[in-house]
């Protein structure tokens, strides 16, 4: 005859089937003892009437009298946006620190021969690093940055657009706070050695526009580099080739008259002799007439 198995399977000691409870016993149940609550064994939960929260400790979170009990919770319950968040500092000077700073981009200029080179620096600057940093670069740019054609140009647009930012600094207070000190701004730009540079060579080219105008006056006057109106009879001498005549009136009877003034053409059918020259149209009275000339000797 065969054994019936054990009633939880071949492992005596497998957990029961999920769902499955053991057998309760028949009959009533034991009651609690009236009165206070009975000792409970060591290491268990104390019994607590329906309702009732377990014991909490004395402090800032226990229950007053006259309050509900409160959820046995160890510390309090803090929204993540109960309290508004404070805004970000302002951003102070990028080179020390300091506030009150402004936005500013200082600009500088170099010319080398057929190169350039475009400088600048950009950020938050307090007054002081500000004008220190425009007068630094623009004392530069006045003795650097005039060695190259388009640099010429360039330079005076570049002093311009400093004077921007310049304005912003000088509207600033004085620098506060930052973690370290803030730069010297030194002496101001006109009272450095590199404009005296820059307006040395300005002050000769003042001076040299009218200077120009007076000496032009003088030679026109004076009829220098004038192209002589050549007559009939003077005789010249050419300094130069025929085909860039430089004649000038001579006295025919010294040896440097080569050649003599015989006939204009003023008909359009005139022509000069065999052997005659033509002297250029700007020797004529109305710039328009052709005048011959034959060799003096």
């Amino acid at each position: 005859m065969a054994t019936p198995p054990p009633p939880h399977g071949p492992y005596p000691h497998a957990q029961p089937p999920a769902g499955s409870y053991p057998q309760q016993p028949a009959g009533p149940y034991p009651q609690p003892p009236a009165g206070p609550y009975a000792q409970q064994p060591a290491g268990a939960a104390p019994h607590q009437p329906p309702g009732a929260y377990p014991h909490q400790p004395a402090g800032p979170y226990a229950p007053q009298p006259g309050h509900p009990a409160q959820a046995p919770y160890p510390y309090a319950q803090q929204h993540p946006h109960a309290h508004p968040q404070a805004y970000a500092a302002a951003p102070g000077c990028r080179l020390c620190g300091a506030q009150p700073a402004v936005q500013a981009t200082v600009r500088g200029h170099q010319g080398l021969l057929f190169l350039m080179r475009f400088l600048s620096r950009r950020g938050m600057f307090c007054r002081s690093c500000g004008l220190a940093t425009y007068r630094e670069m623009s004392a530069k740019t006045l003795w650097q940055g005039w060695w190259s054609p388009l640099s010429v140009a360039i330079t005076p647009l570049t002093l311009l657009m400093n004077l921007g930012p310049r304005s912003r600094f000088r509207k600033l207070a004085a620098p506060v706070g930052g973690f370290g000190p803030s730069l010297d701004p030194g002496k101001s730009l006109l009272r450095r050695p590199e404009a005296l540079l820059f307006l040395v060579p300005m002050a000769l080219v003042v001076l040299a526009i009218p200077t120009l105008f007076v000496l032009g006056a003088f030679v026109q006057g004076a009829g220098i580099g004038k192209v002589p109106t050549l007559a009939v009879g003077d005789c010249v001498r050419n300094e130069g080739d025929w085909k860039d005549q430089d004649l000038e009136v001579v006295d025919c009877g010294s040896a440097d008259a080569e050649y003599k003034v015989t006939r204009r053409l003023d008909a359009p059918k005139d022509e000069c002799a065999d052997g005659e020259l033509l002297a250029d149209l700007e020797y004529s009275p109305d710039k328009m007439t052709v005048s011959c000339l034959a060799p003096a000797r």
